[in-house]
């Protein structure tokens, strides 16, 4: 039998964050059809190869 490859690991980000721009983040993320944590793992992702957002 084959066995299949580990799933990547997640992390529970947990951060202050102020309530109107996180209203304002989940609301535009629910308009467009994208889940919170793909936009903030390809903003970290564009961080750390670029150095910016």
């Amino acid at each position: 039998m084959a066995s299949t490859p580990p799933s990547p690991q997640k992390m529970r980000v947990d951060y202050n964050i102020d309530r109107k721009t996180y209203d304002e983040f989940a609301k535009a993320c629910s308009r467009k059809g994208f889940a919170q944590q793909v936009i903030v793992e390809k903003a970290m992702r564009k961080f750390i190869d670029k150095g910016q957002i």
